[in-house]
This record gives C-alpha cells, sequence and structure tokens, in this order.
C-alpha cells in the first residue's frame, strides 16, 4: 500500500521542492521508498511513497512507465488478478521490467485503454498520464477501499491519496464546505464528491474521471451492483461461497513479506482466519479489548486463536484512550464520528508493530444482510419487549425498510432540519438541505426486496463512504495494509443476484457464514449476538470529557455552532450528538488553526 500524488499546472512550471514536500506528507502511508516524475515541460508531476510488497527490488519502484516513457502510473493498491492479467497481456506480446502487480495497469491501459479499469480486482486508487494524448486518468476501486481527492481550480489540477497532500500547496486555500459540515452532522461523514472543503472532491467508488488538456473533466461509473432475485439452494449457495472465499483468501495473502489477520471472534473475522489457516499455520492475529467489559470480544478472539493456533495478540483498552482523538483527526483529514475510529486506530497500530500488512471482514454484513437495521425492529428488541408493547400499544423502532427507518438506524444522534437549526449559527442555516436522506434515497429502490434495498445503501453509502474510509485512514497512519477478501466482484455478484430467502433469516444472522463455520466452532461463537466494534457505552458517555473538550469550542468562537447546543446536550446527557460535535471541533483546531502554520 502507498500514497500517491499528482500536479498539473497549465500555466506554470511546478516548484520540484514543495511537489517533494507534499507527497511527503504521505510518508506513513509509504515509508519504505519514494519517487517522482516530472513531465519535459516541467508542468506535470507524479509523486509516489511506497510500502512495498511485491518485487521489493527497486525496479518496482514508482511512478513506473512503459517502454517508451510514454504513460506514467502512481498507484495505491493491490491487484489481486495481475498474474492472471500478465499471462494475457505477455501472449500479446507486452513486454514487463518487474515482478510488482502494478505494471500490469500499463500494459492493460496500452492494450484496452480504459476498459481495462473494470478488469481489474483488486484495491486500488490511481493517477495515469498520457504524455502523447496529454490526458489524466484518475481512478478508484469498484467498493471505495481506497481513497483519492482532487483539488480544481485556477488552471491546475491537483490530486493524492490524502487531503494533506494537496492543502500542503500554499495556492489551495482551506475554505470550509458548509454544505459538507451538514451532511457531516445528518450522516457522521461527508457524502462523495464533497469534502469539508471548497474545491476539493473525493473521487467516488467504482468511477474514474478523465482530465483533458483543457483539464476538462470527464466522469464514469465503470462498475454498477447488479441486482437480481434469482431463486436458488441454500446448500448449493453455501458450497459455492465457501470456494469463493476460500479463493479470494489465498489471491489475497499473496505476498512477499508475511501478512496477518484482525480477530474479533465474529463470523466475519473467524471466516478470514479459518481460510487463512488452511493455506498457512502461526501466522499473526490481533484483537482489541476493552476493560470491565463482560462484551469485550477479546474473548471470543483467543477462543477462535486457539482453535486455528495463531500466534495472537491482544490489547485492552481503558477511557484514557479517547484522548487520541487529537491524533486522529490529523490522519482522517475530514471528520468521521464513528464510535469505532479509536478501537480501529488502536487495534491497526497493535498489528503493524509485527506486520505489514493484515486481511480484515469489511463487506460480510453488507454482502450477507448481517446488520440489525436488516431486520424487523432497528435495533435489539426482546420477546418480552415486544410482547408489552402490543398489550400497552407502545412505540416501537420497526423498520418498515423505507429511506425514513434507514436514516433512523444509521443517525447515532439524529441532526434533521429542525436540529440542524438549533445547532448551527443563523448564518449558516441557509446551507442546511431540504432532504436530510438525500444520499441514502439516490440507492433506494422500493421495487427490490426486503432486506436487500438496504443492503444496496449499505455497499454504496455506509461502506463505501465510512466504513472503508475508516479503516484505511487508522490502517494507513501507521503504515498498515488492510485487505478485506469479502469484497471481491464474483461474491457480490453472487450474492446480490439472488432472492433473499436463499441466505437471509430474521432468526439467525449471516446463515451462509453461520453454516460454513458450525462444523468448526463451539456453540459460544455460533450462537454469540452481532456486535459492533464500539466497546461499552460508558466509554463514550464521559460527560466531564466532553465539558472540558468543548469548554472554549472553536467552533462557537468561530460562528458555526450555538453554544446553546452544546449546553442543552450536555444538560440531556446526549452522548451521541455530542460525540459529532467533539469530532468536528478536534478536526477544526488541527487543520483550520493551523493553516497559516
Amino acid at each position: 500500500m502507498c500514497g500517491i500524488t499528482g500536479w498539473w499546472n497549465k500555466n506554470e512550471k511546478i516548484d520540484h521542492e514543495l511537489f517533494f514536500t507534499m507527497r511527503d506528507t504521505l510518508i506513513h502511508r509509504g515509508p519504505d521508498g519514494f519517487g517522482s516524475y516530472f513531465s519535459y515541460d516541467d508542468k506535470f508531476a507524479l509523486g509516489h511513497r511506497r510500502l512495498s510488497f511485491l518485487d521489493l527490488s527497486d525496479a518496482a519502484t514508482q511512478p513506473l512507465s512503459n517502454e517508451d516513457n510514454s504513460i506514467w502510473l502512481t498507484i495505491n493498491g493491490e491487484i489481486y488478478n495481475y498474474k492472471e492479467l500478465r499471462e494475457i497481456l505477455e501472449t500479446k506480446n507486452h513486454v514487463f521490467k518487474s515482478q510488482t502487480d502494478s505494471e500490469v495497469i500499463l500494459h492493460a491501459y496500452e492494450e484496452w485503454g480504459t476498459d481495462m479499469i473494470n478488469m481489474l480486482e483488486g484495491m486500488f486508487a490511481f493517477g495515469l498520464w498520457d504524455e502523447k494524448k496529454q490526458k489524466l486518468i484518475l481512478a478508484r476501486d469498484k467498493f471505495g477501499i481506497k481513497p483519492l481527492y482532487y483539488y480544481l481550480k485556477n488552471e491546475q489540477i491537483i490530486f493524492g491519496s490524502e487531503i494533506k497532500a494537496i492543502v500542503k500547496n500554499p495556492e489551495v486555500h482551506r475554505e470550509l464546505n458548509y454544505t459538507a459540515i451538514c451532511e457531516y452532522f445528518i450522516y457522521r461523514y461527508i457524502p462523495s464528491p464533497n469534502t469539508i472543503f471548497e474545491n476539493i472532491f473525493k473521487i467516488k467508488p467504482a468511477h474514474f474521471i478523465e482530465v483533458d488538456s483543457n483539464l476538462k473533466i470527464t466522469a464514469t461509473e465503470y462498475f454498477k451492483l447488479s441486482v437480481e432475485n434469482q431463486k436458488y439452494s441454500c446448500k448449493k449457495l453455501v458450497k459455492e461461497i465457501d470456494e469463493l472465499l476460500r479463493k479470494s483468501v489465498k489471491i489475497h495473502i499473496r505476498s512477499d513479506v508475511p501478512i496477518g489477520s484482525f480477530l474479533s471472534g465474529g463470523y466475519d473475522s473467524s471466516s478470514i482466519v479459518k481460510y487463512f489457516s488452511e493455506f498457512e499455520k502461526g501466522f499473526n492475529t490481533y484483537t482489541i479489548g476493552f476493560e470491565d467489559w463482560e462484551n469485550s470480544e477479546h474473548k471470543y478472539a483467543e477462543i477462535v486463536a486457539k482453535k486455528y493456533n495463531t500466534h495472537h495478540h491482544t490489547e485492552i483498552l481503558d477511557s484514557t484512550s479517547l484522548d487520541i482523538l487529537n491524533d486522529l483527526m490529523y490522519y482522517y483529514d475530514e471528520p468521521i464520528a464513528d464510535i469505532s475510529i479509536i478501537p480501529t486506530y488502536l487495534v491497526s497500530k497493535l498489528a503493524s508493530q509485527h506486520n505489514k500488512a493484515v486481511l480484515s471482514g469489511e463487506g460480510a454484513d453488507e454482502l450477507f444482510a448481517g446488520y440489525t437495521w436488516h431486520r424487523e425492529y432497528l435495533w435489539h428488541i426482546t420477546k418480552a419487549q415486544i410482547k408489552d408493547s402490543k398489550k400497552w400499544k407502545w412505540d416501537l423502532p420497526i423498520n418498515n425498510f423505507d429511506v425514513d427507518s434507514y436514516s433512523k438506524a444509521m443517525a447515532m444522534g439524529s441532526f434533521d432540519m429542525v436540529e440542524l437549526k438549533e445547532l448551527l449559527n443563523p448564518e449558516l442555516q441557509k446551507y442546511i438541505p431540504k432532504d436530510c436522506s438525500e444520499f441514502y434515497r439516490h440507492y433506494y429502490d422500493e421495487s427490490t426486496e426486503v432486506p436487500k434495498r438496504f443492503q444496496i445503501i449499505d455497499i454504496k453509502c455506509f461502506m463505501g463512504e465510512l466504513v472503508l474510509p475508516k479503516i484505511d485512514r487508522a490502517s494507513m497512519a501507521n503504515s498498515l495494509e488492510v485487505r478485506v477478501p469479502f469484497l471481491n466482484s464474483e461474491i457480490c455478484n453472487k450474492m446480490l443476484s439472488l432472492k433473499p430467502a436463499t441466505y437471509f433469516d430474521k432468526k439467525k444472522q449471516k446463515v451462509v457464514l453461520q453454516k460454513i463455520l458450525k462444523k468448526d466452532l463451539p456453540s459460544e461463537i455460533i450462537n454469540r449476538k452481532k456486535q459492533g466494534f464500539t466497546g461499552p457505552d460508558k466509554y463514550y458517555m464521559d460527560f466531564d470529557w466532553y465539558r472540558k473538550n468543548l469548554e472554549n469550542s472553536q467552533l462557537v468562537s468561530n460562528g458555526i455552532i450555538n453554544k446553546t447546543a452544546i449546553d442543552n446536550y450536555l444538560e440531556n446527557k446526549d452522548h451521541w450528538r455530542l460525540w459529532k460535535i467533539a469530532v468536528l471541533e478536534k478536526w477544526f483546531k488541527i487543520w483550520i488553526k493551523t493553516e497559516n502554520d
């Protein structure tokens, strides 16, 4: 895994020293080496920071070029089917100078043009420069595992793996995007293509953009989710998924350095470790636990680790770990208010002490309908509560599988139009959207069967915009690559082609994975209730911590939010909304306060 950046200035030659500084803001993404390319007229540059896995020689140093130096590439990612593509390309007389997976992209582009992007199986974000056509191509993988940002203004385009590489250029002013701030409070993240800054954009997952010699941008969605409703035997599906996962894990552990795995003791990571153990013995596994919490995952992870004979590593957290939020906001560039950002960062830090890459189970809940909001009720409700609700006619959070239900499930401290008016300074209220579920609504299709209509939104919104960026930043902050075998186009296409009745059971979680694991793992793992990677509620309910960190709020002093809103949330012990404010406050202090540093 690596960090990439590039700069195309139509009017002036590029300052090499400044470009090197921009590139090296990404050293955490690639501490193993670096490289740069400058065009003959010095108006275009590509930069690369390397975290090496395949072909550790200098031949794999990026940016890479083709034989006549007319096409250049800088890429962040892994192409898992590179061997298969290379074999095809070699039959077409393409000559390779390295053993790296990245070089495949250069020759594939020569052979098939941009059609080759959909042929790539892996996680990637890349910049490809076609010198003869004076064209820049920026692309992200099908699921959005790897990030890519760009700035477009004043006859120049600058791109990078992270925003920090872009804003290091003094010509890029950190102008807040107030519409994006509203979106942050609504969704817990800022949906693509917006970012927290004006004139800086995210390339959407499964998209590439072409930038011509006039800096005109053409965006293309090269991969779309194919949703069908086929009848299928569950028994047959279990057998097929078993083979597809085994194949995916095998291809994900290709590396010239050792690979480890995250392990929570849940179905997703346990499945990954099971298949991993078929190909390799004694690899490292990593878990985060929480002190004085009966649901701490570490005790379940230890059971699975013992079963598959891994070298297991555990770290137990206490409330003091909240203080690393300051560091996280530097690495995240944009505010993400998911409550698991801290344990995700710390388990990545733990793993980085022993491995350069790990496997992880992201994508399983989306593809196998494993979230609590895929069920009749939006969160866990006991049978006794259901019985009492019917008797006394109480309102319960019933899931109607509509956009409003999804918004309610995802909010974790809802900010609708009314709440945003209470929160934001009156001068900023013109930026509040009329529809506070617009992003979800874009991907919602009522004609799709339950719960698949939510699975689609999960993949495009929750996973693509929150889960994957969260783990990318947390891991790369520690120079650790995270590989996600569930996010394989074959597995995705198979699951989305089926009637939900084939793989979804209201009374059981992820029945396909359960059947795969049942013969290997004890009942305490198989019958364990679904649990997110969060920690105990008390961990996020330290109101003295909120009071201390928001007492002299720069969001308030800079006229963004109202102090009365903070006081109200403190009085009402509203820790979810306070968490969102605290995350933005920490981000603001790092990225706006230091603008002229």
